[in-house]
């Protein structure tokens, strides 16, 4: 079956002439001034899609004072997650925890975290830090080391730390067949509420302990945790791209549904045209 070709009108009026009468002038304007709009906010979007601040560069790998990279007085900020830090303190043994599952190098197993209470000038002097120490294959490999590390006396000692301070976790809920008070997710606010003695401000982000000098009587029979640098921020948004490609197809369907109403409009006037003819001439 052949397709329906389209009809082909001849004579007056043109559609050139249809599209110069005041009325679709008029409508031209106004698509004209919709698609100036589409265009503006399309271009606005394309300038969020792409970073242009001015923030400045931070240099995580270069070890600095933990007061340099956060504060008790406000969460883990974008210039001091992931940055390397050093900071003075003294674990309070008998507060140590086992978190679990936590991968390291791919593989997964428990942390042992500790509660490391800070000294100046490294740190605001006797604040509360979530230290994670190190990690073992398996529960009974954590709790085990962390029975030495309490019944060690050097454990409370004052040292100096150097990790990486990251951002807390997400809340997690527990599968229903899992122990309540097992931790799951690496949150200090919920670790404070297990310490004792927190009677100073908690840090909001926690250190991941780095294999050097002081920690090694740390780890013992610990392995030490994964520390990846973070991921430089994303320059651009493509999802802003992909919004500011919409503006500018709405502005050209804005151009576009002038010309076929104009169009449309020129095809019944022919039609008018044919229809009163053959009225005309009935044979």
């Amino acid at each position: 079956m052949s397709a329906q070709r389209r009809p082909e009108y001849l004579g007056d009026p043109t559609l050139a002439r249809v599209m110069r009468r005041p009325q679709w002038i008029l409508a031209l304007v106004f698509a004209l001034v919709v698609a100036g709009v589409f265009a503006w906010l399309g271009q606005w979007q394309m300038s969020n899609a792409i970073r242009t601040d001015a923030d400045p560069v931070v240099d995580t790998e270069v070890v600095r004072p933990l007061a340099e990279a956060a504060s008790t007085g406000s969460g883990v900020t974008e210039l001091g997650a992931g940055a390397i830090v050093e900071v003075r303190g003294a674990f309070v043994p008998g507060d140590s925890r086992t978190l679990s599952p936590r991968q390291n190098d791919g593989v997964s197993g428990t942390w042992v975290v500790g509660h490391f209470v800070t000294e100046a000038p490294e740190a605001e002097a006797g604040a509360h830090l979530a230290v994670a120490i190190g990690w073992a294959p398996d529960e009974a490999a954590a709790e085990r080391a962390l029975d030495e590390l309490d019944a060690d006396p050097a454990f409370a000692e004052s040292r100096l730390l150097e990790g990486r301070f990251m951002p807390p976790d997400g809340p997690k809920i527990p599968d229903h067949a899992a122990d309540p008070q097992t931790l799951q997710s690496m949150m200090p606010a919920h670790l404070a509420n297990l310490w004792t003695g927190v009677d100073a401000p908690v840090y909001a982000g926690y250190l991941v302990l780095h294999d050097g000098a002081g920690a090694a009587p740390l780890l013992g029979a610990l392995d030490a945790i994964d520390s990846v640098p973070p991921l430089p921020p994303e320059t651009v948004n493509w999802l802003n791209v992909f919004y500011a490609i919409e503006w500018v197809v709405f502005a050209g369907f804005a151009v576009f549904f002038w010309f076929r109403l104009t169009r449309d409009a020129w095809e019944k006037e022919h039609e008018l045209q044919q229809l009163q003819a053959a009225e005309a001439d009935p044979r």
